[in-house]
């Protein structure tokens, strides 16, 4: 059985190809303004899958151009009213439908008040992209699933060229241009193991550290929406304090140990837990022995997690079928989502 979440991610190439072929020229007038009028701090402004996105979006930004980050809570600006001081500072929103009520509003505010406000947005149009000086229009076109995912793929993808012309990295320019094809090998890896291992699974805990930690949460997301799965992200670091106490005898762990600086500790967690008696799940590039599930690397290790995501939603969607559930349509949930 097929299903719209897996035609849908398995066509995230063409829109990561799309923003090559289009995008270039409006990333490049926003990352010269940002350039002229360096900000000392950054904000995003987002919720769910587009909030993991922005996560990958800040560690980025803060890894490879030095400037803070910060996740702005929506409610300090619409409801709280907050006199945020943000004059020179920069905003950026990021949103599938651009159509929820405080995010346009944050956005607007925050526009008032001086900062320069970036929306990624996927639906042309929108409220959202009217309330920002700029915006980048995400090139996903309509995504009938409700959950996300090519339009999730296409706002890290986004993300990361900006953030590439921001820097004037050469090689990571180059290397954006190798993800379309990087998005097709990783959709055909196998993850069935997965699948079997999770088939009957109640929850479970999905492990990143690093620019992979937006994908461990993006993960437990849709572990939550389509197969309705307890599941929480955890970064390798945390897990080690409290919720370490839950792990037991099979307790599953899903754990995306890509290439960086924090693939050691990931590996070293797994390993930990292996010993403990849980179920882990590793999924790391090929030249990790130990690996049960297998990664595909970018041209870059900052784009890894791009293609990781991939990889797993392929996986997610032949998961929610094998436990008797329809992808296209979780429980109680709405494609386009309205909070004030």
């Amino acid at each position: 059985m097929t299903s719209k979440m897996l035609e849908e991610a398995l066509s995230s190439f063409e829109a990561v190809h799309a923003q090559l072929q289009q995008l270039d020229g409006q990333m490049i007038e926003i990352a010269g303004r940002l350039r002229r009028q360096p900000p000392q701090v950054a904000m995003t402004v987002a919720r769910g899958s587009s909030d993991h996105a922005a996560s990958y979006f800040a560690y980025l930004t803060m890894q490879l151009l030095g400037i803070p980050v910060a996740s702005l809570p929506m409610s300090v600006v619409t409801m709280q009213q907050a006199p945020l001081k943000v004059s020179g500072q920069v905003a950026f929103a990021f949103s599938q439908s651009g159509q929820s009520p405080d995010l346009v509003n944050s956005l607007r505010l925050l526009r008032k008040r001086g900062a320069l406000s970036i929306a990624m947005v996927n639906a042309a149009d929108s409220p959202l992209e009217a309330a920002c000086e700029f915006s980048l229009p995400l090139l996903a076109g309509t995504e009938s699933s409700v959950a996300a995912t090519k339009s999730f793929i296409a706002t890290l993808s986004a993300s990361a060229r900006l953030i590439e012309h921001w820097k004037e990295d050469a090689e990571l320019l180059e290397a954006g241009r190798a993800l379309p094809e990087g998005l097709r090998n990783a959709a055909r890896q196998d993850w069935s193991l997965a699948i079997e291992a999770l088939r009957d699974c109640e929850r479970l805990m999905v492990i990143g550290r690093g620019a992979g930690f937006a994908i461990a949460q993006e993960a437990a997301l849709k572990f939550k929406e389509t197969s309705a799965i307890q599941a929480e992200a955890f970064s390798s670091a945390e897990v080690r304090h409290g919720p370490m106490a839950l792990i037991g005898e099979q307790y599953p762990l899903l754990v995306f140990a890509p290439r960086g600086a924090e693939q050691a500790g990931l590996l070293s967690l797994a390993a930990d837990m292996r010993q403990r008696g849980a179920r882990v799940l590793l999924a790391a590039p090929d030249d990790v022995s130990e690996r049960d599930l297998t990664l595909t690397r970018a041209e870059h290790p900052a784009l890894d997690p791009i293609l990781a995501i991939q990889s797993f939603y392929v996986m997610a969607a032949g998961l929610a079928v094998a436990r008797g559930m329809d992808p296209d349509q979780p429980r109680h949930l709405s494609k386009v989502t309205r909070t004030h």
